[in-house]
């Protein structure tokens, strides 16, 4: 059971780090087909297995699925961020299928350009102090324990989800990352480029929305929201819940099965001898 899209940008997966989300990734790959499939950065964190060698195996199953949609023919394009930014030295390269790029232009189905990036390239705070930047990457790994903390208090009073991590790193960001004007930046230069629209990461924050004519999409990640920008088949783009994606296709697997499991068993089938009216008893038929 697969669901198909033409287009699937996925960014800031984070493998290699104990907060992604890599079982659910992998869940989502399992049951989607798309022509062409981006990953739009910071897929492999190797700022945090430089530190701590972290690879459990969800994080393969991930690889294994990326490599079996290039091996289907889906056309991968790996497009590294800054916490992989050593594949960047590899870019016009091939991997099992994947291309390894430092951007990408995109035509959808009904003919609008899109420029495809990570972002960081657009973040004054990576550009110019990297070990800000590894700092920040440390404190939003104590903030997503406190979260988990947070969270698991707010099941017990019945409460939904609240995004704690997401709400303080947003404040810091105003502070710096929004500074530098990251979503202006890009809007600006696919404006240069004479793009329609821009696709990132970079920032954790899923959004679509329109500015100065133009449109903007961030894929968001898959530490926290777990979301995913798709183009369906007609053009149409879409933000995608992936948790809720997955809970669908669970769904619809379990009721797929029920309904193929049989009501009335075949005797001959039956795990064990049916009672013989005839003799009152269980059937002895076939046995001395």
């Amino acid at each position: 059971m697969r669901t198909p899209f033409r287009t699937i940008w996925i960014s800031d997966t984070h493998l290699g780090s104990s907060g992604a989300q890599a079982a659910e990734l992998a869940y989502l790959l399992k049951h989607i087909d798309c022509q062409q499939l981006y990953l739009v950065g910071d897929i492999i964190d190797m700022w945090r297995l430089g530190q701590r060698w972290w690879w459990p195996e969800p994080h393969n199953t991930v690889v294994r699925r990326l490599l079996k949609l290039a091996a289907r023919g889906t056309k991968v394009l790996y497009i590294p961020g800054n916490h992989d930014d050593a594949a960047r030295q590899f870019a016009g390269l091939d991997f099992g299928g994947i291309q390894v790029a430092l951007n990408a232009a995109h035509e959808t189905a009904d003919g609008r350009s899109l420029l495809i990036c990570h972002g960081d390239q657009y973040d004054l705070i990576v550009q110019h102090s990297r070990v800000l930047s590894m700092i920040g990457a440390k404190t939003y790994d104590m903030l997503l324990s406190v979260n988990r903390a947070w969270n698991g208090a707010r099941r017990i009073f019945g409460l939904p989800y609240h995004s704690l991590s997401q709400a303080i790193k947003l404040k810091v960001k105003s502070a710096c990352t929004f500074v530098s004007r990251f979503e202006d930046a890009l809007i600006a230069e696919a404006q240069r480029g004479g793009f329609d629209g821009v696709v990132c990461g970079h920032i954790h924050k899923a959004q679509v929305r329109r500015m100065s004519e133009i449109d903007y999409y961030n894929c968001g990640d898959w530490v926290e929201s777990c979301t995913l920008l798709a183009e369906h088949l007609d053009g149409r783009m879409e933000l995608i819940d992936g948790l809720e994606f997955n809970r669908r296709i669970r769904a619809a697997v379990a009721d797929r099965a029920a309904a193929e499991e049989p009501d009335d068993w075949p005797e001959h089938a039956m795990p064990f001898p049916l009672p013989s009216p005839a003799r009152g008893g269980l059937s002895l038929a076939g046995t001395a």
